[in-house]
């Protein structure tokens, strides 16, 4: 995020806001979406590492994109105002973002454990003992943990894990895609950013005809 955020200036002249912006939004849902189907429980791997390199170059980019344009379009009066605000927004659109995406991955993992544990053969005594309504993402070994203060068989143990380890890669999955999905219609606002590089002029819409008056004909 940091590397893009400094380089992508070096872009300004030869693009156009609005260009950036889509390119910018493209890339964060397209790694998006790549890290929905590569991820798994290594998060080591080349692919997942390029997934959230390409992710965090649209995010860098449209840092400081969006904060140039919004600096060039104020008047230079108001130009600590903008930095106030630019400040403010930025914080607040990083607490708003984790927060939802933080929302949809506990609800989709909380619905994926609910329905794999309805469809095994987990006995219902054996589930009374495991707060079931604070379902949240967790190791394996701390649901062994848990586990281990139940009065559950290894065998159970087990499966109880398996359940875990799956709903969470699903939870997973399923939260980048719709966040893909969400960067893609954030185009449609990017459209509405300057079509002309930093430094030059907007273009100048051309001035309405004259409407020409018609004659009387005389009686």
């Amino acid at each position: 995020i940091a590397t893009s955020a400094i380089f992508i200036v070096r872009f300004y002249d030869r693009f156009t806001p609005r260009r950036i912006a889509v390119v910018a939004f493209t890339l964060v849902a397209v790694g998006l979406a790549l890290l929905s189907f590569v991820v798994g429980n290594n998060w080591g791997t080349a692919m997942v590492i390029f997934g959230l390199v390409m992710v965090g170059l649209g995010e860098g980019s449209l840092l400081t994109l969006l904060f140039n344009v919004m600096v060039t379009s104020a008047p230079k009066s108001l130009a600590g105002d903008v930095g106030a605000l630019r400040g403010v927004a930025n914080n607040l659109s990083t607490a708003l973002g984790t927060a939802f995406a933080g929302v949809v991955a506990v609800s989709l993992l909380s619905m994926f454990v609910m329905s794999s544990i309805d469809q095994s053969s987990l006995p219902r005594n054996l589930l009374r003992q495991v707060n079931l309504d604070a379902v949240n993402f967790v190791s394996n070994d701390h649901l062994d943990e848990v586990m281990a203060q139940t009065t559950a068989t290894p065998e159970q143990v087990a499966q109880a894990v398996q359940i875990n380890e799956t709903a969470r890669l699903r939870a997973l999955r399923a939260s980048f895609l719709i966040l893909s999905a969400l960067a893609l219609l954030a185009i449609f606002p990017a459209m509405g950013l300057p079509d002309y590089s930093f430094g030059d002029e907007p273009p100048e819409e051309p001035a309405p005809k004259p409407k020409r008056r018609s004659r009387k004909k005389p009686a």
